[in-house]
């Protein structure tokens, strides 16, 4: 498989990332669509294995967010700046600390976006519990779910 062709396949990738935070956008499936696109021109062991191992992670993830409490967004904060902040949060945090590193990268960017608004440390950390609330938990959900997939295979396509 040629560069351009994993440059393009990191680019839908990195589309479902960006996905994963906006409601409607199916950010999870564009992850597994590259995914089941690379795996289809690999062809071997360890790109099937991955694959069998997203879709199985991606439909688990998929549960999750079902099962969790669906609460109005409108009205909590968590607006397309404040996705975009914590989602950003969120990739430098499982760079810097993979798959645990999501969390907290998330629960930052949030925080610092309500702390540069609201202006004070209290506001921010009660807009912040809002936030994930109102949705930010089901955002975080779906995300880390996603990130998990993008980094297997980027550590599949490092060691090939």
């Amino acid at each position: 498989m040629g560069v351009a062709q994993l440059l393009l396949i990191g680019l839908v990738m990195a589309l479902g990332l960006a996905g994963a935070l906006v409601p409607g956008v199916p950010g999870r499936w564009l992850v597994w669509a590259a995914l089941l696109w690379w795996s289809l021109h690999e062809r071997t062991t360890a790109a099937w294995v991955l694959l069998v191992a997203a879709t199985v992670l991606l439909l688990i993830d998929q549960v999750v967010v079902w099962l969790l409490p669906v609460r109005r967004a409108r009205g909590t904060g968590l607006t397309r700046r404040t996705a975009r902040w914590a989602g950003c949060g969120a990739v430098a945090g499982f760079l810097l600390l993979p798959v645990v590193g999501a969390v907290p990268g998330f629960l930052g960017g949030i925080y610092l976006t309500e702390r540069h608004q609201l202006g004070g440390h209290g506001q921010a950390v009660a807009a912040t519990r809002e936030v994930m609330r109102g949705g930010g938990t089901r955002a975080l959900v779906e995300l880390l779910g996603s990130l998990l997939v993008v980094g297997a295979w980027l550590v599949a396509v490092v060691r090939s």
